[in-house]
Order: structure tokens, then C-alpha cells, then sequence
């Protein structure tokens, strides 16, 4: 029988209010909408998976860090919203977890609201697109903050789709960034899901085929690309698409600690 992953926990690990043509590209000027930052744990037969980590919390809740890091934004971002409560450990806690119960963190792209949280997680294996961490080295993004990629050295670069775990599969959706990879995921009970990551912040993006505001080196066509093709396998696959930063989306997940099978 084929194995499948068991379960996925939606996690919001804060806030953002932004330009909405941050997320939909050259749509929404003016108009300032509020997203959920989101990461995903995800069981496996073979361990537990981490699809992203939200934010460095202490870039958030100290002052001076968080003008250092968000004031530069102001323009398009407010500094992201986070409590303690919504750090990565917290959730595992209330699961009876801690960070040693965590397998593999899976990075869909190293932007400051999806990788910062590695901090919570010392000794985790982490996995990401080695173009995510060539573009990064570039210094040319301003989304990815130097220190959080510092460790980079240590960790597993991929350059391919490939079997994260049973039942997980992982995607090449390049386009907003360098190595942006989405998941493939297939459940027990339900239908499978692809967890887009940032080649689709919002449902728009999907049904309109609008690109992200950002996409790396100004390739359009690259991130449009991204968004057919998920929607091309979740039409062959019957899978769910399940966008990133889309408050009236996620409203629709289970509200944790409760999960999706």
C-alpha cells in the first residue's frame, strides 16, 4: 500500500498588514489588507515536518531590533504582528512536543517571515533550494535578513523535486524567489494538499494568475509559470491548493490545535 503523510497542522505564527500589490502584482495600489503568516507541521509515518518557521521573534518584540530590521519597509510593510504564544515551540508544547521531535524543516523560501523562527529550533535539519541560498548570498533581496541565512553552510541544499517523506513530495515553484519549492501532500482521509508557500500568497494569485508583487529578478512570466503548473497537478491529482497569505483561506483550516487528515 502506498504510504501517505497523517495529518497537517495549520500554524499562524502572526500577522502582517501590507500593500496588497506586495502579493499580487500590480494590483492594489493604495489598498492595505492583513495576512496570516503561516507555517505547517506535518506528520509523517517516517517523523515530523516543519513547512516553514514565521519570523524571529525577538526582531518583533524588541524594540530597537525591530526598527533596525522593519522600519527600512515602512513604505509597503508595518512590522509583522507576533506574540509568544505563536512561536514555533509553543505549538509544539501544546502538543506535548519540543523542538528535538521535529525531524526536518523544510524552508520554501528564505524570506524573513518563513525562515526567521530557525532560531527556535537549534540542531534541526533544514532543507531548502541551494538557489534560495545563492540568491541570498547576492544580498540583493531585502525580504531575507543575512543573519538568518548565517547557518546555511550546515544545511541539506536540494536542486531537485524529490520525496521529502512518505507522502510528502517536494516542488519546484521558482519565481517570487530564486528556489521558492512548494509541497505536494497526500492524506489518509481527504484530499491531497499543496501547500503553494509564496507562489501564491492569496487565492487571486491562483485564480487569476497573478504573480506575486515580488518575483526575483523581475521574472514574471517564471512565478505565472509556478502558479499554472500547481494548478495543473491539483486538477490531475484532485488536490486542494491552500495559499499562504490569505486570511479568508486560512480562516477555512482547522483552527489548532485541531488538524487536517
Amino acid at each position: 500500500m502506498k504510504q501517505q503523510a497523517l495529518r497537517i497542522w495549520p500554524l499562524l505564527t502572526g500577522t502582517h498588514r501590507y500593500e496588497k500589490v506586495v502579493s499580487t502584482r500590480n494590483r492594489g495600489h493604495g489598498q492595505f489588507i492583513t495576512a496570516p503568516i503561516l507555517a505547517y507541521l506535518i506528520e509523517t509515518p517516517n517523523g515530523r515536518i516543519l513547512y516553514d518557521v514565521g519570523c524571529d521573534y525577538q526582531k518583533i518584540a524588541t524594540p530597537e531590533l525591530r526598527s533596525k530590521y522593519y522600519d527600512p519597509m515602512r513604505d509597503f510593510f508595518d512590522p509583522p504582528v507576533m506574540d509568544d504564544s505563536q512561536r514555533i515551540p509553543s505549538y509544539l508544547q501544546r502538543l506535548g512536543l519540543t523542538a528535538r521531535d521535529i525531524d526536518l524543516v523544510f524552508l520554501g523560501h528564505l524570506h524573513f517571515d518563513h525562515a526567521g523562527g530557525l532560531c527556535d529550533l537549534p540542531g534541526c535539519e533544514v532543507h531548502v533550494h541551494a538557489d534560495e541560498v545563492q540568491a541570498a548570498a547576492t544580498r540583493l533581496d531585502s525580504g531575507v535578513f543575512a543573519d538568518e541565512v548565517a547557518g546555511a553552510s550546515g544545511w541539506n541544499l536540494q536542486s531537485a523535486e524529490y520525496e521529502v517523506a512518505p507522502g510528502v513530495h517536494a516542488l519546484c515553484t521558482p519565481g517570487h524567489t530564486a528556489g521558492h519549492m512548494s509541497l505536494f501532500i497526500e492524506l489518509p482521509k481527504g484530499r491531497p494538499v499543496i501547500l503553494c508557500g509564496d507562489a501564491a500568497d492569496l487565492t487571486e494569485n491562483l485564480t487569476d494568475e497573478v504573480a506575486p508583487g515580488y518575483c526575483w529578478q523581475d521574472n514574471e512570466a517564471l512565478a505565472i509559470s509556478s502558479i499554472r503548473r500547481m494548478k495543473s497537478i491539483a486538477e490531475r491529482e484532485g488536490a486542494e491548493l491552500w495559499p499562504n497569505h490569505d486570511f479568508e483561506f486560512y480562516r477555512g483550516l482547522p483552527a489548532f490545535p485541531a488538524w487536517r487528515e
